[in-house]
């Protein structure tokens, strides 16, 4: 997996992706203990209500953050939106009231919200080769797990020492280190665009492809399952710490690492699994078992509440950890069949948008059912989300899913170019299929 570290670039931009992790592992801790200390045992649906902003920011700026800024121009905008991400984080301990913290947390992640798309749409130009785009997006599944493991465990020593607020400090760092190490770094050269369309139609694009590719329909299916199980941990866990397990604030970092850790072992173990596996089999089994968690957890509590304890909780959120890194690590590589490379930016963009539309369902849900009715309520709500999901991605995702697809163009001039570029028998030809200006619609 690290071989890909030689690369230069890759190199450099890996490590700001983890130096900004660690800096927002320390934001979620201290974001759900101010949280806690805001509205008491009403944190959860503080959090799942600041959450909710930071998805529907996602969902509406992410398409344009692909499709408005240029290839040539990448670099200086993710610096400004790290500096910009530095701000607001800074600015966080200083909060007294609820609104205050979903004004900063809007302007936070509309700046991530532009910033993430970017940042994945150049990896895929910079490896070139499957098999290291395959190993880039396990390290960077690594990168997210050991945030989520090694995050809370630096917060869960550091609040020995300081109070929660000093915790948004080490976010502000991260992404000012973040800002420099993206600096340095020297981005490929992107060959511009001949399309000659608006920020709006490019963005209307990178959604038409994803929407009319059975894959990724499968994907955004999928998406919902992972945020189903994600949304539970996130929104809920300084609650269950806090108020169910009587934990204290440096316990709420230590139930968070159990998701990492048990994320961190599937992505060490996902390239391999990759090579000989079909995405379709690894992500359908990981959904499977995360619907599994969900409604085994959810039963355990509804039927035995005074067995939920903290083995049960570190093992639930160990496993859902596990789940959720094989449903999301391989999405890079579907979208990458699924488009040409000038399409990247508008698909990643797309994709971004689209996944957090999940979110957007399942953190209002995981916040508001369990602070009104209780957590194995809110549980069961969510595998309920989860299996929806997961249905709706087996029946959409058809099992031979080939790169390479035989079809026509009735449509298309005898003297067209397509023709030209790949032969036809018979007014039927054969070659890597992906939505565009040629390939309107799916064939089937």
């Amino acid at each position: 997996m690290i071989e890909v570290l030689r690369f230069p670039t890759f190199r450099n931009l890996f490590a700001a992706q983890v130096i900004a992790l660690i800096g927002t592992g320390l934001a979620t801790v201290a974001l759900s203990l101010l949280a806690y200390d805001l509205a008491g045992a009403e944190a959860g649906a503080v959090l799942g209500t600041a959450l909710a902003i930071k998805m529907i920011v996602y969902v509406l700026l992410a398409p344009l953050s692909g499709a408005i800024v240029p290839a040539n121009l990448r670099k200086p905008v993710l610096i400004a939106l790290d500096l910009v991400r530095a701000g607001a984080a800074l600015c966080l301990p200083f909060v007294n009231q609820i609104w205050q913290v979903y004004l900063l947390i809007a302007l936070l992640q509309s700046a991530s919200a532009c910033f993430t798309p970017l940042f994945q749409s150049t990896i895929p130009e910079i490896l070139k080769e499957e098999r290291d785009y395959t190993r880039a997006l396990s390290l960077s599944r690594l990168a997210y797990d050991l945030e989520s493991l090694l995050s809370p465990a630096l917060a869960a020593a550091l609040l020995t020492l300081i109070s929660f607020h000093g915790l948004f400090a080490g976010t502000s760092v991260g992404f000012v280190i973040s800002a420099i190490l993206v600096f340095s770094t020297a981005f490929p050269f992107v060959a511009p665009s001949l399309r000659k369309d608006g920020p709006y139609a490019r963005a209307i694009r990178g959604m038409r492809i994803y929407l009319k590719t059975p894959r990724l329909k499968g994907l955004l299916a999928l998406n919902l399952c992972a945020a189903a199980g994600g949304a539970m941990v996130f929104v809920n866990t300084v609650v269950v710490v806090r108020n169910v397990l009587g934990g204290a604030e440096s316990q709420v970092a230590w139930a968070l690492a159990a998701f990492g850790g048990g994320s961190m072992l599937t992505a060490l173990v996902l390239p391999k699994v990759l090579d000989r596996v079909a995405d379709r089999r690894v992500m359908l089994s990981a959904a499977l078992a995360m619907c599994i968690v969900l409604v085994t957890l959810g039963l355990t509590w509804l039927l035995s509440p005074s067995s939920i304890g903290w083995p049960i909780v570190l093992t639930g959120w160990a496993l859902l950890g596990m789940s959720y890194a094989g449903l999301v690590t391989p999405g890079g590589r579907l979208l990458r069949r699924s488009a040409e490379s000038t399409d990247l930016p508008f698909l990643f963009a797309a994709q971004f948008s689209l996944s957090h539309v999940c979110w957007l369902i399942a953190y209002p849900l995981a916040g508001a059912v369990g602070a009104k009715f209780g957590m194995p309520v809110a549980i069961m709500a969510l595998a309920v989300v989860g299996i929806a999901g997961f249905v709706f991605a087996w029946r959409i995702w058809p099992a031979h899913d080939p790169d390479e697809i035989s079809h026509g163009h009735d449509d298309l001039a005898a003297d067209h170019p397509h023709w030209a570029e790949h032969a036809s028998s018979n007014g039927k030809h054969s070659h890597r299929y992906v939505i565009d200006d040629v390939h309107p619609r799916w064939p089937g």
